[in-house]
């Protein structure tokens, strides 16, 4: 008679089975990891206020003597750039988004794209929030490029429309970069695809993921413009935001009693930031100012009030939105939605 072999014992019968202490341990813990995570960003608020302290403190006595009800316009328009980048996230993707976290994590995102340059903090959030909704990684980074080279783009029909509109309005060489934004715009345009070219051609593993991630860019493109609400949502929110962006200064500068027009100040606004997008800088913070205080004295502001005028601007921008915003990014975390 033939003996069949004793099948294995599964597990270890000597090995202790888990508690009800031992197993809810884990949960425990990574609740405690999620709150000490949301609790990071209110810390780099607090440090970042302490470190610099003087600008809010300038801007906010520079701001006192302001037309109040103008400042709550900026504010207002402040908020509908939230609303307008939230438009253009849900037309760079075909997945559809729900409405109000998509807004929070856009909120959250204006807080996290002060920390960072070139809008990494804000893609970086955007990413987290889109892999929590089940967007697959390939179309959330595309969808990311997607929505970069939108905002780039819409800004020169937004441009041209206020030349032709207005021509005596405005300054269109103000449009022009200096010397060193120029080099530096010159120098990543030639840099950047040789680079990029000499990367795939260097490290073949990089190829198949390139080519992929291509692919998948040009197939979401494709589908998105297919579908008139994407299309809608894309364009019609990137040409709005540097609009809205323009309105807050321009807001501000009728707070401050400055002797130009809307107009004139919206203008203003876009050519400082068409001259500084070439110099990286967090949230456009440098840059964007300086030339945003030059421009507007080159229409004969004067100094002082131009400054108010950037301070203004950032008050509203940057300090007023970042504890809403950092609040709501530890709420998205504690949710498990960042």
């Amino acid at each position: 008679m033939t003996v069949l072999p004793t099948t294995k014992t599964l597990y270890d019968e000597t090995a202790p089975l888990p508690t009800a202490k031992t197993a809810g341990r884990g949960p425990a813990v990574n609740r405690h990891v999620r709150r000490a995570i949301s609790l990071l960003p209110l810390l780099f608020l607090i440090v970042w206020a302490a470190f610099d302290w003087h600008t809010v403190s300038d801007g906010v006595t520079r701001l006192a003597g302001a037309d109040p009800w103008w400042l709550l316009v900026g504010a207002g328009f402040t908020f509908l750039g939230c609303v307008a980048a939230a438009f253009i996230r849900q037309g760079a993707l075909v997945d559809r988004l729900p409405p109000g976290p998509l807004l929070a994590s856009q909120f959250a995102a204006g807080a996290a794209n002060h920390v960072l340059p070139a809008s990494l903090g804000a893609h970086a959030v955007t990413l987290r929030f889109l892999q929590r909704q089940g967007v697959p990684l390939p179309r959330a980074t595309a969808s990311l490029a997607l929505y970069s080279l939108a905002r780039a783009v819409a800004k020169t029909p937004v441009v041209l429309a206020f030349v032709i509109a207005a021509p005596n309005a405005v300054r269109p060489e103000a449009l022009l970069p200096n010397g060193q934004a120029l080099m530096m715009a010159v120098t990543g345009i030639l840099l950047i695809p040789a680079a990029a070219a000499l990367l795939l051609a260097a490290i073949r593993p990089l190829r198949r993921p390139t080519t992929d991630f291509v692919r998948t860019a040009l197939t979401g493109v494709k589908a998105i413009h297919a579908r008139p609400t994407r299309f809608l949502s894309l364009w019609g929110g990137a040409m709005a935001a540097p609009l809205i962006q323009a309105a807050i200064v321009a807001s501000v500068g009728t707070a401050l009693n400055l002797p130009l027009s809307w107009l004139q100040l919206a203008f203003a606004y876009l050519a400082a930031s068409t001259a500084a997008g070439a110099v990286p800088a967090p949230g456009g913070i440098g840059p964007l100012d300086a030339a945003l205080i030059l421009t507007l004295a080159g229409y004969g502001t004067p100094l002082s009030l131009a400054t108010a005028t950037v301070l203004g601007y950032r008050v509203l921008t940057v300090w007023v939105p970042l504890l809403p915003g950092m609040l709501v990014m530890s709420a998205m975390v504690q949710r498990e939605l960042l």
